[in-house]
């Protein structure tokens, strides 16, 4: 159950030749697909990249009326390898994933898929994932391209733009028998805009058709000694197509005057954030007109050695805006302009950061610094630069500070991961601290308070295969966590299946909660849910059998913290040799909760009888010692000041987000807490029988709680 559903916006891939198309950039690119007459698409979801996968799953019947496919791919490796169609027929394909996470896994197959060539067009979308809202290392596609000969494209963020450079990359791949990477930022990706569309284009060769002619040729295999060729290939004929064809069609832009002493050079990516850079600094206004030249790529590999001549030759210096380093762009420039003579001075990363995101604040301060040394004459009379940086500093905010209390990412209201982490603290006080090796995944948060467990985290699907290294005999046992998600991606072979080879004598925990949750929700192999179009229901335990594992132990439910606990501690502790398999099963609440809460709003609506579960906290029995908050972390668990003057100390209280699953309630009993939790239930279109026994449940709580008060004051008068 993906997190979107993008069924109605579907339909405006429909639309045709001079229609206007308005919607968001991820819809955008699959319309530029369309546009240019695909055979197939494939991918693997992460963000920035999500919800276009969504969408072309949701396109997919619309994709096979043109004759082409859509094919949810088991990795990003298993993308890169279906590219491989375009090698020796005429076929245009995409894929698309999270860089750079997602080509490091792909990089095998682009690499020989770049070494032998391509026939039809090939294009690997991939997002972008750099800057302070990632949720990975920080690292760059360009390393790869260069490295590679791909070449990589940077759209100015517009959507007429980035359709036009998917269309034209197309026919750039064709024209230099290379694979073409485009690259999308996330405001990229959730941009909204418009652009006039062109009909949607049937492929001329079909995939039937290659099926029915087939072909190879061994100029194209990466073997010797054609391996030794495609290199000079590449050099020597590939890359003058590539820059012969991205000149010629103009793919990279000019803006503002023609001439000027100084100029800017940036990567499409940032034109948006240099626009607004100089609107700060009067030097244009909101709609780009800019008074300092700016020469856009679009194409920031193979950089145009003509073309930025054509733009430094007049001027005595230019600044490079290049997000990220190490600085490419600024080093490839240097070298344009040694070669060719030409003076100009270059700025870049001496006063602009070499790391970081290139905010709008960021990208006026490098910008103004630059001119202040090369052209203080440009900056004149301005407005204001808009600066937050004394609010911040004010003594509101800085008392804020002192407060309110960090709020670490964390797991979902209700997540069924966070009892495994609870089950794993309790065990941790009964048998010390084990060595935890994290993946990637909503699992990961556990590294954070209030759990604090997870040493390393190397890869999606590599927990497992993290603690190869401590397949010793010791004292204790080493710890891997993997998700459902990032098993079905890699960690069934590198994982499980290194361990049952190599008799590892660690404990595995697979967390199964029957979705890719953390990208988005969407179904993998062992999702519970029916798929018209994927095959489901497939066993994480049939398959950790089948590959040889012996101690398994499946548990349906995740919130029962105390047969999680029992479960864990057996593993760690039993004289059973090899690999001890935890299969932890429970659905993620948050999809849970997308595709219940409908149906339960709905019979209400009905008038049909609905029971739904609340807990809650006895304020008279919490003693406020905030154990129970310390082995849970769940949003919804907080503090609640009470009015009794006797009760200095705050005492736990469940508010309104609670969605019932009963984690705090089974943490306390597992941990022997305190008996404070309480279930209620609430009943909607109560029936006769539930209005009759209400109000005998009342009768006979006035009645225990009016004997009470007479024996209080029984014994006060006796005192």
């Amino acid at each position: 159950m993906a997190e979107r559903s993008f069924a109605r916006e579907v339909e405006d891939l429909r639309l045709g030749e001079g229609e206007v198309f308005r919607g968001e950039g991820i819809l955008a690119i699959t319309k530029a697909l369309l546009q240019s007459g695909v055979s197939y698409v494939g991918g693997y979801q992460g963000s920035p990249i999500s919800h276009l996968m969504d969408v072309l799953a949701d396109a997919s019947d619309l994709l096979e009326e043109l004759g082409a496919i859509y094919q949810s791919s088991a990795s990003e490796a298993t993308a890169a390898a279906m590219l491989s169609a375009s090698v020796m027929y005429p076929l245009r394909g995409a894929v698309a994933w999270k860089s750079t996470v997602g080509t490091n896994v792909a990089s095998d197959a682009l690499a020989n898929l770049a070494s032998g060539g391509v026939t039809g067009g090939a294009m690997v979308i991939v997002g972008e994932d750099y800057g302070e809202g990632s949720s990975i290392m920080q690292e760059r596609t360009h390393a790869f391209a260069m490295k590679s000969q791909m070449w990589l494209l940077d759209p100015r963020p517009d959507q007429e733009c980035i359709v036009r450079l998917i269309e034209q990359g197309f026919e750039l791949s064709e024209a230099s028998n290379t694979p073409v990477m485009l690259e999308v930022r996330v405001r990229t990706c959730h941009m909204h805009g418009s652009f006039v569309c062109k009909d949607n284009v049937r492929p001329a060769f079909t995939l039937a058709d290659a099926l029915e002619n087939p072909k190879r040729d061994l100029d194209r295999i990466v073997l010797p000694p054609a391996a030794y060729e495609h290199e000079q290939e590449k050099i020597k004929k590939r890359m003058p197509q590539a820059i012969e064809f991205i000149r010629s069609r103009k793919l990279n832009e000019w803006f503002g005057p023609e001439e000027g002493d100084v100029g800017i050079i940036l990567q499409g990516g940032m034109y948006n954030g240099v626009i607004r850079a100089l609107q700060y600094l009067g030097l244009s206004d909101a709609y780009g007109q800019t008074r300092i030249p700016l020469y856009v790529m679009n194409v920031t590999y193979p950089m145009i050695a003509s073309e930025v001549e054509d733009f430094c030759r007049d001027k005595k210096a230019v600044l490079v805006v290049e997000e990220g380093q190490p600085e490419y762009l600024e080093q490839a420039l240097s070298t344009v302009l040694r070669r060719s003579g030409i003076g100009a001075r270059i700025g870049g990363k001496d006063v602009l950061p070499m790391g970081g995101d290139y905010t709008a604040k960021v990208l006026t301060d490098g910008v103004m610094a630059f001119l202040e040394r090369e052209a203080p004459e440009l900056l004149g009379n301005r407005s204001p630069i808009p600066d937050a940086t004394p609010l911040l500093k004010a003594a509101p905010v800085a008392k804020l500070k002192e407060v309110v209390p960090s709020r670490p990412p964390g797991l979902c209201t209700g997540c069924p991961e966070r009892p495994i982490f609870a089950a794993m603290k309790l065990v941790e006080e009964e048998l010390g601290q084990h060595h935890v090796s994290a993946d990637i995944g909503c699992h990961l948060f556990s590294i954070l308070p209030p759990f604090n467990i997870g040493a390393t985290t190397m890869g999606f699907g590599l927990g497992p295969a993290s603690t190869a290294a401590f397949n010793v005999k010791a004292g204790k046992r080493s710890i891997a966590v993997m998700g459902d998600g990032g098993f079905w991606h890699n960690g069934l072979t590198s994982g499980i299946g290194n361990a049952v080879f190599n008799k590892h004598d660690g404990v595995f925990v697979i967390v199964d909660n029957f979705y890719s949750s953390a990208t988005g929700g969407q179904d993998i192999l062992s999702s519970r849910a029916f798929n018209k179009r994927r095959s489901t229901n497939n066993s994480i335990v049939e398959a950790v059998h089948g590959i040889g594992a012996k101690w398994v132990r499946q548990i349906d439910r995740t919130y029962d913290v105390g047969k999680m606990r029992a479960t864990l501690k057996e593993a760690l502790t039993t004289k059973e040799e090899g690999p001890k398999i935890i299969v932890a099963s429970s659905e993620c609440m948050l999809n849970k909760q997308r595709r219940v809460k409908p149906q339960i709003n709905a019979a209400i609506k009905s008038g049909e009888r609905v029971v739904k579960q609340r807990f809650g906290v006895d304020e008279d029995v919490c003693t406020g010692d905030h154990a129970c908050m310390r082995l849970s972390g769940c949003p919804s668990l907080t503090l609640k000041k009470l009015d009794d003057p006797l009760r200095d100390d705050p005492v736990a209280s469940i508010d309104n987000s609670c969605v019932a699953c009963g984690n705090c309630g089974e943490v306390a009993e597992a941990a022997v807490l305190c008996p404070s939790f309480y279930r209620a239930d609430v009943v909607h279109n109560p029936s006769r029988w539930d209005k009759i026994k209400a109000g005998m449940t009342m009768k006979l709580i006035r009645f225990l709680q009016d004997r009470r008060d007479r024996a209080r004051a029984a014994r006060r008068v006796a005192a």
